[in-house]
């Protein structure tokens, strides 16, 4: 089982100035430093105050623990040195999108001219978990059901109470601003992988896309990898958090995985119950009641997550992510909620929308090595 349901993860850090806690449009000279020591596993997005960390293939998550710690420790320090620290969260308390520079790259300048300020607007921040199947032809059924757990990972991710300098009242506005694009939100169902490539190839031959990767659903499979890929989440505060939902999403394939092959599945919910749903979880996170359309009742997200851990409990120790589970677990009976809540609380305590950076400055470096400049910063900015 564990060797089928590899790992991998791309994360969107924020690139935030060290004097004054705002984004900075620094990911040229990042990737000048970066690429001879990391390679293809640091790349740009379309504004330059981001840059994103891509593992390479991990076998379980013991392995994408050590690749992801290894990589952001490194992205780290070169951002340190150019005056720079990583926040992880999915939008910055305070700056504006009007005032980024788009990353200097042909394919972003295409996309500008396409989506204008749809496109100029994207100053959100994600993270993604691929997990790898055996069998492609498996991919579509999974996908079917495994949409029904969308507002639970958005939900557990929630860290984007902020938009432009506001207090948005939600807990993901991250999750609003992205459904502006084409192509995102949930995906429909499908009978089959060919019914999917037969609407991949419809888009592409009639120039609606020019490859499957401009589906930027909240899960799809992906376009040129045997992976099911996960995109509905934040970017989550802590690296203990992003591997925790890293071994649920994997949990989750495996366990619909089994049942698949024993002519067993969940059932399909259709996308606009699925929406009702995910609206809920983007407003309140984890204090979201949600409905079981199954059995017609609401129930609290904390509770579903729960009984999704209990449902796929017994792959856990399989799969080697007892540790990333138990967190999950004590992260859902925390009070102090989400990355969102969190935020918010020290919003609420100082005032003080730079105390809020600072914050995340300390959770994103949280179990990892911290460069001095970045322990000097939290402590003097207020």
């Amino acid at each position: 089982m564990v060797s089928h349901f590899t790992l991998g993860v791309e994360q969107e850090f924020q690139l935030v100035d060290l004097q004054t806690g705002q984004l900075t449009s620094r990911i040229h000279p990042l990737l000048d430093k970066g690429r001879p020591l990391l390679g293809d596993h640091i790349k740009p997005e379309m504004l330059q105050s981001v840059i994103e960390i891509i593992t390479h293939v991990c076998s379980n998550i013991s392995e994408l623990r050590a690749d992801l710690t290894r990589l952001t420790e490194s992205v780290a320090r070169l951002a340190a040195a150019e005056g720079v620290a990583l926040v992880s969260a999915g939008t910055h308390p305070m700056s504006l999108w009007q005032d980024q520079q788009r990353t200097i790259n042909d394919r972003y300048a295409e996309l500008e001219e396409e989506y204008q300020d749809v496109g100029r607007s994207i100053l959100i921040f994600a993270a993604h978990i691929h997990v790898g199947l055996e069998h492609r032809e498996a991919t579509i059924p999974l996908m079917n059901q495994l949409r029904t757990w969308i507002p639970h990972l958005l939900a557990i991710s929630a860290n984007s109470p902020f938009w432009n300098g506001r207090n948005t009242g939600l807990k993901s506005y991250r999750a609003i601003v992205w459904r502006r694009f084409p192509r995102s939100g949930l995906p429909p169902t499908f009978s089959s992988a060919y019914e999917f490539d037969d609407y991949v190839q419809t888009l592409i031959h009639t120039g609606c896309i020019d490859n499957g990767k401009r589906i930027w659903w909240d899960i799809r499979p992906h376009p040129f990898f045997n992976t099911i890929e996960f995109r509905v989440c934040d970017m989550p505060p802590t690296l203990e958090d992003t591997l925790a939902i890293a071994a649920f999403c994997q949990a989750l394939v495996a366990k619909l995985s089994w049942m698949h092959k024993h002519n067993l599945s969940m059932p399909v919910i259709p996308s606009h119950f699925i929406e009702e749903n995910k609206w809920l979880a983007a407003r309140h996170g984890l204090d979201a009641r949600i409905v079981d359309f199954v059995q017609n009742r609401t129930i609290s997200i904390r509770d579903s997550i729960s009984a999704t851990l209990d449902f796929i409990d017994d792959v856990v120790d399989d799969l080697g992510c007892r540790r990333e589970i138990d967190y999950l677990r004590s992260f859902l009976a925390d009070p102090r909620g989400t990355g969102a809540d969190r935020q918010l609380a020290v919003y609420k305590a100082t005032g003080s929308q730079l105390a809020v950076v600072r914050y995340l400055i300390e959770q994103t470096m949280q179990g990892l090595a911290s460069p001095a400049t970045l322990t000097d910063y939290t402590q003097t900015i207020r």
